[in-house]
């Protein structure tokens, strides 16, 4: 660990601590939607255990896409921030950091979602089951929070909010991770193998299924981890040179 890795890890949860506003809504509304909604609809049996997997991966879209997406943009008009990015050391360690906050809070709310599972639904899934759930939903984390690094290097802090919805939310729906993609209507559903929450969907579903994890979906999301890691690069870049030159 480098001396501004752990710096910048440091601030980053010392300033998410700080905000109840930005982590406990993020924690929490994907469980509750889950007992709204995702428990009720579920039924029993294997579907039960399809949707909670469902639910854990919006839990880590919400926290690592939406809500860090949303944070950067609105960090950025900070002065502090300014001053920060024209120290020497270049964003890798911000976002290293940023992605380590990431995984902590979306273990936090897929924990939080399995403990709705049972309390609600009454769905008693095996310790090692949830534990491969959560593992493979940290690793979903990765393209997720980096989607949302980007977003928050293209949009400013008074759109990123609403540009953010009309992304996660068309997202989540046309992944599977509300209705399950049997279910959407055709076009939909063919439409929803191009987005990366449907592979995502995909790993957590033959994880719980205990079946092999499709191939092409592990490779889409490779394609898709790369390109928004380039994709922040290049919105950094662009970023940076609009304040700095």
């Amino acid at each position: 660990m480098t001396p501004l890795f752990r710096v910048n890890l440091i601030l980053t949860f010392r300033s998410l601590i700080r905000l109840p506003g930005f982590w406990v809504p993020t924690i929490l509304f994907p469980a509750m939607l889950y007992a709204f909604f995702g428990a009720h609809n579920a039924g029993e049996g294997p579907q039960a255990v399809y949707a909670a997997a469902s639910f854990a991966v919006y839990a880590v879209l919400g926290v690592a896409f939406f809500q860090f997406g949303v944070s950067i943009a609105e960090d950025r008009q900070s002065a502090f921030a300014v001053w920060q990015r024209s120290l020497p050391g270049g964003p890798a360690p911000l976002w290293a950091a940023r992605l380590c906050a990431a995984l902590v809070f979306s273990t936090a709310a897929v924990l939080l979602v399995l403990a709705t599972a049972y309390v609600v639904a009454g769905l008693s899934l095996d310790p090692e089951l949830q534990l491969r759930l959560l593992g493979v939903c940290l690793l979903l984390a990765v393209p997720a929070t980096f989607m949302g690094t980007a977003l928050g290097y293209l949009t400013s802090g008074h759109s990123a909010v609403a540009i953010a919805n009309l992304v996660f939310l068309p997202q989540a729906y046309l992944g599977g991770l509300w209705v399950p993609p049997q279910s959407l209507p055709a076009q939909i559903e063919t439409l929803s193998h191009w987005t990366p929450t449907r592979h995502m969907g995909e790993v957590a579903w033959a994880v719980v299924g205990a079946r092999p994890i499709p191939t092409d979906s592990l490779l889409a999301l490779a394609a898709f981890t790369a390109g928004f890691i380039a994709l922040t690069w290049i919105a950094y870049r662009r970023d940076r040179r609009a304040r700095f030159s």
